[in-house]
This record gives structure tokens, C-alpha cells and sequence, in this order.
């Protein structure tokens, strides 16, 4: 057993693996408890974080102690079913994340420009129409 472990730790891993996961499609009532026992299953937790706002519900993170127990939970929860929702689990990608807010911050500004170009302030102009 000791030698398949210490093989297990010899392997390389693809750069995008990593200790945190991000999890989506939840189901908006799941709890803490429940994340930890079906996330336990494949190894020590670290912390699990929980999206609580309008737009972070049915998301997760999840934190491995180990790297390994990560990629293992991805294996076999990616497309697990809770509560007729399947699972996706990704690998927590920063550079992605950044993207994204650099991606929206230049659309706010694209459509900005517009907004001046066209005369348009952005209200809502069918409120004094009648």
C-alpha cells in the first residue's frame, strides 16, 4: 500500500490541478454538512465556502489539505447527482477569474462610448411616456 501511494505522488499532474475546487449547479438549499460528507469522501477538507448572494447561490469552493484529494474528487463528483442537479466540479482558476473582470470592466467601457456616441444616458426612457 505504502509503495502505491508513494507512486501516486511520483506522477506528474497537468499545471491546471490544484488544490481548490469550484464547484456549480448545486441546489440552492444545500448545506455546509452535506458538502462535507460528500466532498470528505476523498480526503481532508481544508474549507468549503458556500455562495450566499442572488449570483454566487448554487456555487461552491472547496479546499483540499491535499492535491491529490482534489483530483481525485474531481474524477468522481464531476456529473454526480444531488437532488436531480449534476454536479460540476472544476479546477479553481485565478487567471480565469481576472479575465473576467478585466472583460467586463472593458465592456462597461464599450458600452459607455456608446451610451455617448448615440446621446443615450442609460435610465430607463419609457417611465414619463404614456
Amino acid at each position: 500500500m505504502a509503495t502505491a501511494a508513494a507512486a501516486r505522488r511520483n506522477t506528474r499532474l497537468p499545471p491546471e490541478v490544484n488544490r481548490v475546487l469550484y464547484v456549480r449547479n448545486l441546489p440552492f438549499n444545500i448545506k455546509g454538512d452535506e458538502l462535507y460528507d460528500i466532498f470528505g469522501k476523498y480526503g481532508a477538507i481544508r474549507q468549503i465556502r458556500l455562495g450566499n448572494t442572488r449570483d454566487t447561490k448554487g456555487t461552491a469552493f472547496v479546499v483540499y489539505e491535499d492535491i491529490y484529494d482534489a483530483k481525485n474528487a474531481v474524477e468522481h463528483l464531476s456529473g454526480f447527482n444531488v437532488a436531480n442537479r449534476y454536479l460540476i466540479v472544476l479546477y479553481y482558476n485565478k487567471a480565469r477569474v481576472q479575465m473576467r473582470k478585466v472583460s467586463s470592466s472593458g465592456r462597461e467601457k464599450e458600452l459607455r462610448d456608446l451610451q455617448k456616441k448615440y446621446g443615450v444616458d442609460g435610465e430607463d426612457q419609457t417611465q414619463g411616456r404614456k
